[in-house]
């Protein structure tokens, strides 16, 4: 809401606790708000500085939220796009200056960096591990696009900053990856130094049991599954707890091991690393040290209450 659609002060009832100010003029009904989880509000964010700014063009995490791609809890600042100018930051809003040329769509009034240039975008000035994550999803939600054209999008831009950095996940998107939590943990695998899984492999058993698992070792035999935060609440949970106790022990029968993990795991490399060595499976390198140790404050959210990405 703004000033002009309301017949009372808006003001007055934020003070009041009624509604809670997205932006400056303008509201949203706080017990609505409330219940948003962060990308949500994130989102909403972006959309009220549409309101303020309609020729605003957004980019980065704020281009990303509007397709649908994923992001990390609620980023503090909303990203524009300017030709000219300085970059600069002014309150919670950071205008970016390029003069590279990027692809610019307009959805219900408001122009954004397309998708492909989006994923190139914080391949480059993202930790190499959300830089995986916007890239596979991106394929994943675009059958038509492949990884070679985010490749090439990076090595046409005349800016140098960030390409080469950004050719670690471009090089390794793919739309296999079915969720971020899987995308991320691909990326502190490899930095532990183990071996690439295969993603999505099937296995099928003689009483005609299907399954297919997130990642798999073949040659050292091991399962991966990147559950999320699942929850067994209920009958349905309970129900669901032992469909999954089931579909465990048929798996253990045809592999020689199973790790599990969640998103604790994955923004903790060292709980990673010990959820795959408990499973038997051994890396074959040594760590990469630098990722990992920034990787932690990459996928904790900036702000607002603590979520997994989107």
């Amino acid at each position: 809401m703004r000033p002009g659609d309301a017949a009372f002060r808006l003001d007055v009832a934020e003070r009041r606790g009624e509604l809670h100010r997205v932006a400056l003029g303008v509201y949203a009904p706080k017990a609505l708000w409330d219940l948003l989880p962060p990308w949500d509000r994130y989102l909403a964010r972006v959309h009220a500085h549409a309101l303020l700014r309609p020729g605003a063009v957004f980019a980065l995490e704020s281009a990303a939220v509007l397709t649908g791609l994923p992001i990390v809890g609620e980023p503090t600042e909303i990203h524009v796009l300017s030709a000219d100018g300085t970059s600069r930051l002014v309150g919670q809003v950071r205008t970016h200056v390029s003069t590279d040329q990027r692809e610019i769509v307009r959805m219900d009034g408001i122009a954004f960096v397309a998708p492909a240039d989006t994923a190139v975008d914080i391949a480059r000035h993202r930790h190499p591990a959300l830089g995986l994550m916007t890239a596979d999803a991106l394929l994943r939600l675009t059958p038509a696009l492949d990884a070679g054209h985010l490749l090439e999008l990076n090595e046409l831009r005349t800016s140098a900053r960030g390409r080469a950095a950004a050719r670690w996940p471009l090089t390794r998107a793919t739309p296999l990856a079915e969720s971020s939590l899987e995308s991320i943990s691909r990326a502190g695998i490899e930095w532990l130094g183990y071996p690439a899984p295969e993603l999505q492999v099937v296995f099928r058993t003689s009483a005609g049991d299907v399954f297919r698992v997130d990642m798999y070792w073949r040659a050292q035999r091991r399962i991966g599954e990147a559950d999320g935060d699942l929850k067994y609440d209920g009958e349905s949970g309970r129900a669901r707890l032992r469909e999954e106790k089931r579909r465990e022990d048929i798996l253990r029968r045809g592999c020689d091991g199973v790790a599990r993990w969640g998103w604790g795991e994955a923004r903790d490399p060292d709980a990673l690393d010990a959820a795959l060595r408990a499973s038997g499976l051994r890396p074959e390198r040594p760590r990469v040290a630098a990722p990992l140790l920034t990787l932690p404050a990459a996928i904790d959210p900036p702000r607002g209450r603590t979520a997994t990405p989107r």
